[in-house]
């Protein structure tokens, strides 16, 4: 056990956040944290590296923190800088020091080993050599390379000074401070933000393995599927165990509730009839002992709780356009975009009903190529047509800074002055505002809320084109699956912005794809775009753990699919849509010779009861032989059928 956390309740000013909190970090465990918004995810991570204590307790139960021996705790909040004129170089080698402190131990330790042999020096110089390789000392310079240039910074950065880079730079320089320390417990808050898809791919192969535990907060569900082996539910101030990943406590949690709610309804019922029986004949002499009976097994009985409601709130809005459009929706050719300059262009064509994902990595122009086709930007060369009928509805993340000093009810109502008080509340209670939460004042509310009111404002006009610009910011996981069904129930065309890849694989069948080398038009959704190019190859987040393949990391960069120019990468699109036309063209052909031999298996059974051919038995001998092979060639055709089938399939 490296940790472990009992009888501990937390608060945030004079408001309990989790009480009683029972949580334990194992070996190498990867350890998701998840709940709403405010429910003290990160109030909890405090707690664990020490920055807050747990709350004073009265009685015996006193809060208690246990930790291993030794431990350390890396958390991105403590990753600090210290001096903003050392170069990028020399402050990220900064967290070596221990390493090349130890280092120089060990070469003193086997300088007067050499000179005079001594066991007690020999135990210790093994003591330090094993926490030198814990450390990963013989291999901190790759480590170094690795991480420092997944994170896209050049080697002309290192002679940089801090100063010089911005807000976001500086937050990924202390992210590879931190991944570089390598801490017995590696804690990351939202650690996919501001990351691109390739950069993430590549911290997922890290994190599964990293050889020591991490607690990881994320709203990022995909992120959370693909690292996590346990996760910790904070809900109705309490803090539950699932062992699995994301959706596997999704499903065990939904099972529990089930459960619980069939079990409590069934004692309900029971004790619904046990005092309807004891009520009817507590006052009959004859029968009073036996209505006594009925309320003591009433009273001894081990009362099942009822289970408290999932906090899992659906967004309801219409979901069906106005009007419907026409089957041509979007048509732009040769469209560049960008502000001063062209910073990309794009041909392609959206048709009725589409849902299209726009993914790529921060400043390569997506947000910019949304705001042009919406009108807020004028194009800068090309062109781009919406199909008859088309009405677009917009949102951009300048809506989730909204200031306005009206309620959310008035603010609503201003804009749709026709309706009643009575459809506004609803409509507003469909973006979750329910209750005196559409009292409150836009200014006060969080950006998700901010977020909800507006996605309300869109959908209330009824568009049948929604352009959506990283609608799922600053929302919570609930938040996000609620958006996410309402997106899949839409009846109209969406083109949509957005670094949740989750929410792209559930929603989007077609995606634009913003690179350094240029924007691609994907015809097929996120799961066979990351068949055909492959996630971002996780070998260099394996090796960085693997001593033995220092040497070949370089040459399995240049293999990496997702390096290669953009003409190359292109290439696995046309392969797999051929391959899909070879398999399915021989499918076709398999199931035809399959009825062939149906055919021919017909002609030579009725053969057999021809009376010239049963006393022949040459020509029955032939037949039967005939029926075997039939029989031997439709086994080796099913079984060719089937794989080509399965390999279809995963093929999308």
């Amino acid at each position: 056990m490296l940790l472990q956390v009992s009888n501990c309740d937390v608060s945030y000013g004079d408001r309990t956040l989790i009480k009683d909190i029972s949580f334990e970090v194992r070996n190498t465990e990867k350890i998701a944290i998840v709940g709403r918004n405010g429910c003290g995810k990160t109030t909890f991570l405090k707690l664990l590296s020490g920055e807050i204590l747990p709350d004073k307790r009265d009685g015996n139960e006193q809060p208690n923190i246990a930790k291993a021996p030794g431990l350390s705790i890396g958390w991105l909040s403590q990753m600090t800088f210290t001096d903003d004129s050392a170069c990028l170089g020399d402050e990220i080698r900064k967290v070596f020091l221990p390493v090349i402190e130890l280092k120089a131990k060990l070469d003193a330790l086997l300088t007067e080993l050499d000179k005079s042999p001594d066991e007690k020096k020999a135990r210790e110089y093994a003591t330090l050599e094993e926490r030198f390789n814990y450390l990963g000392g013989y291999r901190y310079e790759k480590d170094y390379e690795l991480v420092y240039e997944r994170f896209g910074f050049s080697r002309e950065d290192e002679t940089r000074p801090l100063s010089e880079f911005s807000g976001g730079q500086r937050t990924k320089i202390a992210f590879i401070k931190l991944l570089l320390s390598k801490p017995d417990i590696l804690i990351l808050d939202e650690p996919t933000n501001h990351l691109d898809i390739s950069t993430i791919g590549w911290l997922e192969g890290y994190i599964r393995e990293y050889p020591r535990a991490v607690i990881v907060v994320s709203h990022d569900r995909l992120f959370l599927d693909r690292v996590a082996d346990v996760v910790y539910e904070i809900e109705h101030e309490k803090m539950s165990r699932y062992v699995g990943n994301y959706s596997g406590f999704v499903k065990r949690k939904k099972d529990i509730y089930d459960q619980q709610k069939k079990a409590y309804e069934a004692q309900q019922k029971e004790i619904a009839r046990l005092q309807a029986v004891a009520d009817r004949f507590i006052h009959k002499a004859t029968k009073a002992t036996m209505a006594k009976s009925k309320l003591k097994a009433i009273e001894h009985m081990d009362k099942i709780e009822a289970p408290e409601e999932f906090e899992l709130k659906a967004f309801h809005a219409l979901t069906v356009p106005s009007k419907e459009s026409g089957f041509d929706v979007l048509d732009t050719d040769n469209l560049g975009f960008g502000y001063d300059t062209i910073i990309g262009k794009i041909t392609c064509s959206v048709k009725k009903g589409q849902k299209v994902g726009i993914i790529g990595g921060n400043g390569l122009g997506k947000s910019t190529f949304l705001k042009t086709l919406a009108g807020k930007l004028p194009l800068k060369s090309g062109k781009f047509r919406f199909g008859h009928g088309v009405e677009p509805g917009y949102f951009d993340q300048q809506m989730a800074q909204y200031v306005s000093d009206k309620t959310v009810l008035n603010d609503f109502w201003d804009i749709y002055p026709y309706l009643t008080e009575t459809e506004v509340r609803n409509i507003l209670g469909g973006f979750l505002f329910t209750g005196d939460d559409v009292f409150k004042e836009v200014s006060l509310l969080s950006g998700g809320e901010k977020v909800r009111l507006a996605l309300a404002k869109i959908f209330e006009t009824r568009p049948n084109l929604l352009l959506l610009d990283e609608p799922t910011n600053h929302m919570d996981i609930v938040g996000k699956e609620a958006l996410e069904q309402m997106l899949k129930d839409y009846e109209g065309t969406l083109i949509f912005v957005t670094h949740d890849r989750y929410l792209v694989r559930e929603v989007a069948d077609a995606l634009i794809v913003f690179s350094g080398n240029g924007i691609k038009w994907f015809p097929w959704n996120y799961e066979e775009y990351e068949r055909s190019f492959g996630r971002e190859k996780q070998e260099a987040a394996k090796d960085i753990w693997n001593i033995d393949k220092i040497s070949s990391d370089k040459d399995k960069e240049k293999e990496d699919v997702s390096s290669k120019p953009d003409r190359e990468q292109a290439k696995p699109v046309i392969n797999v849509g051929k391959e899909r036309s070879r398999m399915e063209r021989r499918i076709a052909k398999i199931e035809s010779l399959l009825a062939e031999n149906d055919t021919k298996r017909a002609e030579l059974t009725a053969g057999l009861s021809d009376p010239s051919v049963s006393s022949d038995y040459v020509k029955l001998g032939e037949i039967q032989k005939a029926l075997d092979d039939l029989d031997k060639n439709d086994e080796d055709l099913m079984s060719e059928w089937e794989k080509l089938s399965e390999d279809l399939e995963n093929l999308g």
